[in-house]
């Protein structure tokens, strides 16, 4: 774990000396910027690192608090009662542009600007941009195009990490003839849901398909949806490939998934979600990743890419924050590898950078995700759900979430839940 700055990283990332925030050493002593963000536990306590590189860099002090998953009522609130924020760090596409279209949020400085341009691909820039105007800078990403596998699940049913889904599939029946569920699916939770459909759809549909489908400019009912559904229901009616089913899957948590395949009493070799399970599989498990925990890149569907879905955090500036100038600062200095460094380093973190030296990571394992995830450059789409209004896209027991959960318990009707997902989306974008 990281206890003190090491600047001679953010040198060697930047190819010149460290970079100064807010425009000269201790400019903003006396001040505080205030952070709301969904962060906990040790996600909270390695992003207060950064904050505490911040401090040391500039004096301004800096103050966090975690909202919980709900950022945009917590926000909200605060708002209205008159004691916004300083900065929001948004996990949400679809939030970061409710915010910009209610008028909360201010345009991030030239200088953000220009290391936006100078370090990330277009993309990056264009999910943090509203009407053309940059209002959100991406921190951390998330890479959701990772299967995570038991190597000694793999080794014993003598099966090798797939390079296409079918493969990807025969290799899930070779694994569960040797003893052990494929896969375990969190079906508990239906995000996880939305993501192995992005990843299929992404992969099967293409690019374009994928972002008029974000964007609701593509029905739900149109034939590349039930054409992705059906890919998708040949692994959820195999009994064998997961894990107790479909009835266990949907008695699975996010957590629980990743303790089928890492935990003291495996019950299946593989486990489809985003780098995060890392984290959990080293954390709580107490897994090596890279010899007890590996992954594989989610593989290409049909004839398509193998694709690469991301989330990511970004950082926004509040209007109504009571420290404008500071909180400019710490997002000029967010925007600099140097910051990154200090949570990569600690671990579980991906930057979407170019310029963040892949040395900062701790592990091997780590490094090859951030290279493709930053390899992927704009061919990166974030994740549907997340672009989606939290009616449709993010909300428990409702819209996407709920019917894709419907369809993990009965399979057999692509078309069928293609037209709900429509009916629901319509709802949910009219609203």
């Amino acid at each position: 774990m990281r206890t003190a700055l090491a600047l001679a990283l953010g040198a060697t990332a930047c190819g010149g000396g460290p970079v100064t925030a807010g425009g000269g050493d201790k400019a903003l002593d006396g001040q505080t910027v205030t952070v709301a963000g969904v962060w906990s536990g040790t996600e909270q306590k390695n992003f207060q690192k950064v904050l505490d590189a911040f401090t040391e860099k500039t004096g301004a002090k800096t103050q966090f608090t975690s909202t919980g998953d709900n950022v945009s009522t917590v926000v909200g609130s605060k708002i209205e009662g008159g004691n916004a924020p300083d900065v929001v760090m948004v996990p949400q596409v679809g939030v970061l542009k409710q915010f910009a279209q209610k008028g909360w949020l201010k345009p991030l400085s030239k200088k953000t600007e220009q290391a936006v341009d100078a370090g990330y691909a277009p993309v990056w820039k264009e999910y943090g941009s509203v009407d053309g105007t940059l209002y959100g800078l991406y921190f951390k990403a998330a890479h959701k195009s990772t299967v995570w596998y038991s190597p000694d699940a793999l080794a014993q049913a003598g099966v090798k990490p797939p390079k296409t889904y079918d493969e990807m599939l025969k290799a899930g029946q070779t694994v569960s003839d040797s003893g052990l569920a494929a896969f375990s699916v969190a079906g508990q939770d239906g995000w996880t849901l939305t993501d192995w459909f992005e990843n299929i759809y992404l992969s099967q549909a293409g690019p374009e398909k994928y972002d008029a489908l974000a964007a609701h400019e593509l029905k739900w009912t149109d034939s590349s949806v039930v054409d992705a559904l059906t890919t998708l229901g040949k692994l959820f009616k195999d009994k064998q490939l997961i894990a107790g089913g479909q009835k266990g899957a949907l008695n699975t948590d996010f957590p629980g998934s990743v303790e089928k395949v890492f935990g003291p009493e495996p019950e299946a070799g593989m486990v489809y979600e985003g780098d995060f399970v890392a984290g959990v599989a080293k954390d709580q498990f107490g897994k090596k990743v890279g010899e007890d925990a590996n992954f594989f890149p989610f593989p290409a569907v049909g004839g398509g890419e193998a694709p690469v879905v991301s989330g990511g955090d970004a950082a926004v500036v509040l209007k109504d924050g009571k420290n404008q100038k500071a909180a400019q600062a710490l997002l000029e200095y967010l925007a600099t590898p140097e910051a990154s460094a200090v949570w990569a380093e600690a671990g579980g973190f991906l930057s979407p950078n170019k310029k963040l030296d892949l040395a900062s990571y701790g592990d091997d394992v780590t490094r090859a995700t951030a290279k493709s995830l930053v390899e992927a450059g704009d061919s990166v789409r974030f994740d549907m759900s997340d672009q989606a209004p939290a009616a449709f896209g993010g909300t428990k027991g409702a819209g996407e979430w709920k019917l894709l959960q419907d369809f993990l318990r009965d399979p057999s009707d692509p078309k069928g839940t293609a037209a709900k997902l429509e009916a629901a989306a319509a709802k949910a974008y009219r609203d």
